[in-house]
């Protein structure tokens, strides 16, 4: 995501309270898991990487295999940045699956330079040929009822929480009624072959024996600083879980992945602690 594009053009300036001059306070972490011990550790460990931290951080993770779950600020709103890529992507299969029809080649061009590369041209493309209408029907059909997208064009505008992301990572990492398992695959098979320089964020720490599949975002603007947030799925060799990871009033972008990476070291360690 461009510092200071979204589709193409300028972000709007918005005046008012610039980013948190103090430290956010200290997050309330809830986690529960059918494995003893692990909700609490869980919790320990990822306070512990936000302490001391100035960034206002929302978090979710599901991993299936312990049937953990645990979230931070799960209704707290974030301007989307790149992230809204997947729901964009998520939009189009589930729009071509309705009318009972592939992708066309210049569909899948365009989705691949869209998720692979962050390409913004090729997201106000299908951002444009979708309609804030159909965007609007996919997350209705996905209970994203706290999602609202981008008006005027302004995509990476779109409001995002961590719980309405989560709902749409379970969606792309399980069988479900609103996407078919092939659109499944195929927005999975994209987020594993996002470029090296965009694969920071939540696979920070991953074990080597878990397949990655990411999706970040990244975005100043005059209030709240930088947001920097990563989505993230983790299967394979006996992984099935995923992390989300919101951020604001980062003061750089290296700040903000700086704390991305923390809390998803943390969880990655307590989930696979042998690797």
């Amino acid at each position: 995501m461009a510092a200071s594009i979204v589709a193409g053009m300028a972000v709007p300036v918005l005046v008012g309270a610039g980013a948190a001059d103090a430290v956010a306070a200290t997050p309330q972490v809830t986690c529960a898991s059918g494995k003893a011990g692990l909700a609490a550790k869980l919790q320990r460990d990822i306070t512990a990487s936000l302490n001391g931290r100035a960034a206002l951080t929302a978090l979710s993770l599901h991993d299936r295999t312990t049937n953990t779950t645990c979230s931070l600020r799960a209704d707290q709103r974030f301007d989307s940045a790149s992230t809204v890529k997947v729901i964009v992507l998520a939009t189009l299969l589930r729009d071509a699956t309705l009318h009972g029809r592939y992708l066309t080649a210049r569909e899948t061009g365009l989705a691949s330079k869209m998720i692979t590369q962050s390409d913004n041209d090729a997201t106000t493309t299908l951002w444009n040929q979708l309609g804030v209408a159909k965007v609007q029907g996919f997350l209705s059909a996905a209970g994203m009822t706290r999602t609202v997208p981008g008006s005027n064009g302004y995509w990476g505008l779109t409001q995002i929480t961590a719980g309405d992301e989560q709902k749409l990572m379970d969606l792309v990492t399980a069988h479900n009624t609103v996407l078919n398992d092939n659109a499944r695959t195929y927005t999975l098979k994209l987020m594993s072959k996002v470029i090296a320089s965009q694969r920071w964020g939540t696979p920070a720490g991953a074990p080597a024996t878990a397949v990655v599949h990411v999706k970040n975002g990244w975005l100043s603007r005059a209030t709240h600083g930088w947001r920097v947030h990563s989505l993230g799925a983790f299967t394979g060799g006996g992984h099935d879980y995923t992390i989300t990871v919101l951020t604001h009033d980062n003061k750089t972008m290296a700040a903000g992945v700086s704390t991305v990476e923390a809390v998803a070291r943390a969880i990655h360690k307590d989930l696979s602690p042998a690797g």
